[in-house]
């Protein structure tokens, strides 16, 4: 794969994001960064280093709708937009899309027994909808697929950190673009995202991730070009590692359930201040954790007021 990595800076705390210049029978964009200044001006100047302008691009492929991914399609007018139907919600943002996404969180925060106070500053943390690129996809691409102009690089999909997550695999070579699936210095986080039909129950994102990354362990990769940091070429033991630390947060998470029983206060005593500044965040891994210890029998749940209950089974 002739691939041309490409820094853009993010307002986020995970720092700078990759994306990737893939030259085949098409030019080919793997994702486009936040839609910043800052992300604008060192995408340019990436292209250019690479010896190609903008308007060049024939298509921008996504691995997920994340905002520091997505963003600058919008810097790509004529290039055609790939990606998992999930993502076309994300750049169309409807009325019903954006008032469904706000009653399912909501929903889910009251079941986790967030204060109404937090809830509405969840909500509107969640205002870096801005930060997405606003085109809608011109094809989606489905698990299985060929890359347009790529012959065998390979659609996968792997849910967990995104409902629209993909990586793509050539596999005559063994390389990949990951995205977020797998990175190297730091552990993906599994999002509480809507599901991909828009009914239905919450997906279990942190089940789903595990899947995933199982799903890795057995691909022959042997260098996986990642959305953040550098490449990983050791990627079953990095995942072997991944998969036996989260373990070993869940059973920390069913010792503090002998005091707390729901989210919230769990949140709070596994992420002290922490919270305050990432309550999105760190919701969302707490609930994986639950997740995973009632998938594997550790614990129980049942709905008391409302409010979702977690005990030690």
């Amino acid at each position: 794969m002739n691939i041309h990595k490409i820094v853009l800076p993010t307002p986020y705390a995970i720092g700078d994001v990759n994306v990737f210049l893939v030259k085949g029978d098409a030019l080919t964009l793997f994702d486009a960064g936040p839609k910043t200044e800052e992300a604008y001006v060192a995408l340019q100047r990436g292209i250019r280093e690479a010896g190609y302008d903008m308007q060049d691009i024939e298509q921008v492929v996504l691995t997920h709708h994340h905002p520091d991914h997505a963003g600058w399609v919008d810097a790509f007018p004529k290039a055609d937009v790939l990606g998992h139907r999930y993502v076309d919600y994300w750049m169309r943002q409807t009325a019903d899309f954006l008032q469904y996404r706000e009653s399912f969180y909501r929903r889910e925060l009251e079941q986790e027994n967030v204060p109404q106070g937090d809830i509405a500053r969840i909500l509107d943390a969640r205002g870096e909808l801005e930060l997405f690129g606003t085109r809608p996809l011109t094809q989606f691409i489905n698990d299985g697929d060929e890359v347009p102009g790529h012959p065998g690089l390979i659609a996968h999909e792997t849910l967990g950190h995104a409902q629209s997550h993909f990586m793509f695999v050539e596999e005559h070579t063994g390389q990949a673009i990951g995205g977020d699936l797998l990175l190297e210095k730091v552990a993906s986080n599994p999002l509480v995202e809507p599901p991909v039909d828009l009914q239905g129950d919450r997906p279990k994102s942190l089940l789903q991730y595990n899947a995933s990354l199982k799903k890795l362990q057995q691909m022959n990769i042997a260098t996986l070009y990642t959305g953040h940091g550098e490449a990983v070429t050791e990627i079953n033991s990095l995942v072997t590692a991944r998969l036996a630390r989260q373990h070993e947060r869940a059973m920390y998470v069913l010792q503090l359930m002998a005091e707390h029983h729901n989210v919230y206060d769990l949140t709070k005593a596994l992420f002290g201040k922490t919270y305050a500044k990432q309550p999105g965040l760190t919701l969302s891994e707490t609930l994986g954790q639950l997740d995973y210890l009632v998938e594997e029998g550790y614990a129980r749940s049942e709905m008391q007021n409302g409010v979702q209950i977690y005990m030690q089974a």
